[in-house]
């Protein structure tokens, strides 16, 4: 019997369907779905796993973190053990009768790893059975008979690649977030999550915090105009300076302004607006947020279009369409879509299809594209926005580009220049079917050399330099990408980890005072983890195992010494560490103003030392006793908000697998959803817990 094995339940239910001409027989082998198929003259058997089967961990004799010195985690051991037993059993179930195993998981590191991981499991009870990989890029008919028509051979490297990744990680992670829990005392559900990836990450938003908090604005003076034709056609113009840095200056334009102004010169040019490149994933997550898509949705709903059939594999570097997709036919299954027919056509309709390009080309998977036509009625309203998305950039990717029309007209009032600017698309093209490209046409009227105009008004405006802004997770994930942060498949969950630890929130992202402290720690004491650097070289690394070129024994060997030198740095450290992250971490628990007339104290989270629940009290106890329930779940994060219902603070749980939601402490709030509803601020009489 053949063994088919996918990455998930859905991807093995859809691959046995394919093959089989939808004869599938299905059974539960330790209550894991098996789908028994006949695919060319032969029994087969195809099961999903849940991503990894298996995990890498250190033996239990090194899990007690008060007794084990975290820098003894640097040459421990590793076990790999299982995540889904069920699994696992399944596995060796069928390892009896199989004689073929072909893997048939996502094709890249954590993909390989995955079936070479299932391989193994069989392979302990069943060392006979050959093994091959069906590699694909969509889940559709066409790509998956082709798969499985010719499979290939598992790439050893690309798993060890993604191996390395695992033990390195693991152990970083272990290592930096013992030491730094410990020394700061927050352990257990507080402790403070370290890694190598994770920090640098973290120090990027830390540093975009500090750049604003200490940036220092500088005023700036502008003069504009409102001018009028003898047409009575109305625009505006600036002066060429665009901003005075002395007012005196400015004044003195603005005096001399009088009530016409000449054309001096007009000038008109067009250019050509070139059609965006395809998705790759870093693409794909940029342009969701702009959508209001966070990163780790992005991913999520991409994975499941994916899984269904409807879009591409959606972890890929590549921005260069290969020569095999049929671009055109492609087009052509999006002709059932009526949102997409008219733009469809207009694809189709060209003598040549020239599709644009990125600056990524890889031969492992294509960019992302639609596979198959989906009915927005059939789909999720989140599944349908990004579906949408993707099938937009598509088709922007084959139309021509779009042409724009600029005029830039000279006018002369009182002896200064002031310059007026309009445009206009002329040619729409792709522009016109992807309403996610924001242009607003500026007019101006048709202007001639020496035309006189009448002056309607001036502006003498006030205005101060502004900070950079903050990260959004979209250009998080691609500013992680230029410094070689992560991976493809990775970088999403970094930022989710920042989130769901408490180092930073919102969209952008704001870090948290612990974020601040930890990152400020670790630059003076080890420098080498706040900086992209050595995680770049780390990723260069496993590239290099990949390509044959290295082997993770010596990756693993020369990351355990760059721990080792850090670590040395981070005693050195100890207690400047642990009083500066218990200082910031007080300060994170700081919700807001006590809200009891004439009480000037803070209102905290605490914990009751006799029931261990926490709770929201007043530090001015035992003068005010003001205190407030909270969930016994989930992560608590201050906000620094006031209910816009009651004003009291408002703080965020986040609690894994849900979506954050924030929550007004005040039980009695009006504005306040039933199904969070905290008990109202009440008075205490015992002494709450410190």
């Amino acid at each position: 019997m053949k063994v088919i094995i996918s990455e998930k339940e859905i991807a093995a239910k859809r691959i046995a369907a394919i093959l089989s001409g939808n004869g599938v027989k299905e059974e539960k082998v330790y209550g894991i779905p098996v789908h028994y198929i006949k695919y060319a003259g032969k029994d087969c058997a195809v099961i999903g796993l849940k991503g990894h089967i298996l995990q890498v961990d250190f033996p239990k004799e090194y899990s007690n973190w008060f007794k084990v010195d975290p820098a003894e985690l640097i040459d421990a051991p590793i076990d790999k053990t299982p995540i889904h037993k069920s699994i696992v059993q399944a596995l060796k179930k069928l390892a009896d009768t199989v004689d073929e195993i072909v893997i048939a998981t996502d094709f890249d590191r954590e993909g390989e790893l995955i079936g070479y991981d299932a391989w193994q499991v069989i392979d302990e009870k069943n060392k006979t059975a050959t093994v091959k990989r069906a590699r694909f890029s969509a889940i559709t008919p066409a790509d998956i008979n082709q798969a499985f028509a010719k499979p290939g051979k598992i790439d050893l490297n690309l798993a060890f690649a993604g191996r390395a990744r695992q033990d390195i990680d693991l152990v970083w992670g272990a290592v930096l977030t013992r030491f730094i829990s410990l020394a700061s005392y927050q352990v257990k559900d507080k402790f403070l999550s370290v890694g190598r990836v994770q920090s640098p990450t973290l120090t990027l938003i830390v540093d975009r915090e500090l750049e604003i908090l200490s940036f220092v604005p500088e005023p700036y003076w502008v003069v504009n105009l409102k001018l009028k034709t003898a047409g009575g056609e109305e625009f505006e113009a600036t002066h060429k300076k665009k901003k005075f840095l002395r007012k005196d200056e400015a004044e003195k334009v603005f005096n001399k302004i009088g009530d016409n102004a000449a054309v001096i010169d007009v000038a008109e040019s067009t250019r050509k607006i070139a059609p965006p490149a395809p998705f790759n994933t870093t693409g794909l997550i940029v342009a969701a947020n702009s959508i209001g898509f966070s990163a780790v949705k992005t991913i999520n709903v991409a994975e499941s279009l994916y899984m269904n059939g409807f879009i591409s594999y959606p972890r890929t570097d590549n921005t260069v369409y290969p020569g095999s997709l049929n671009l055109r036919e492609t087009t052509k299954i999006l002709q059932q879509v009526p949102a997409f027919n008219a733009a469809s056509l207009e694809v189709i309709r060209q003598e040549k299809i020239n599709p644009s390009r990125g600056n990524k080309r890889s031969t492992d998977h294509p960019p992302i594209y639609p596979t198959s036509a989906a009915q927005k009625t059939a789909l999720s309203e989140d599944d349908w926005k990004l579906y949408e998305l993707v099938c937009r950039r598509f088709i922007a990717t084959l139309l021509p580009a779009a042409e724009l029309k600029s005029v830039t007209a000279s006018i002369d009032a009182g002896g200064e220049t002031f310059i007026a600017n309009g445009s206009n698309i002329i040619k729409s093209n792709w522009i016109a079917h992807y309403p996610y490209f924001k242009h607003e046409d500026v007019f101006i009227p048709e202007l001639s050399k020496g035309q006189i105009l009448k002056i309607s008004g001036k502006e003498f405006l006030d205005k101060m330099t502004k900070p950079p802004g903050r990260y959004s997770q979209g250009k998080l994930v691609e500013k992680m990408e230029d410094l070689g942060l992560g991976t493809k498949s990775t970088r999403h969950t970094i930022i989710q980890t920042l989130i769901s630890r408490g180092y930073a929130k919102s969209n952008p992202l704001i870090p948290s005072e612990k974020g601040i402290a930890v990152i400020k720690m670790l630059k003076k004491h080890a420098e080498r983890i706040s900086t992209p650097d050595m995680t770049a070289e780390l990723e260069n690394d496993m590239d290099g195992i990949a390509s044959g070129n290295e082997t993770k024994e010596e990756v693993i060997e020369k990351s355990k010494k760059m721990l080792k030198e850090v670590m040395v740095n981070l005693k050195k450290g100890k207690e400047e560490i642990s009083q500066e992250i218990k200082k910031a971490v007080n300060e994170d628990n700081v919700v807001g103003r006590c809200m009891d007339p004439g009480c000037e104290g803070n209102l905290i989270i605490r914990t009751s030392r006799k029931t261990r629940k926490r709770f929201i009290g007043c530090n001015a106890y035992p003068a005010c006793t003001k205190t407030f329930s909270l969930p016994q779940s989930g992560l608590v994060l201050t906000t620094k908000d006031a209910c816009k219902h009651c004003g009291f603070p408002v703080v965020r749980i986040i609690t894994k697998g849900r979506k954050p939601w924030d929550l007004c402490i005040n039980g009695e709030c009006k504005g306040k959803n039933e199904k969070y509803k905290s008990s109202a601020g009440k008075k205490h009489t015992k002494e709450p817990a410190d």
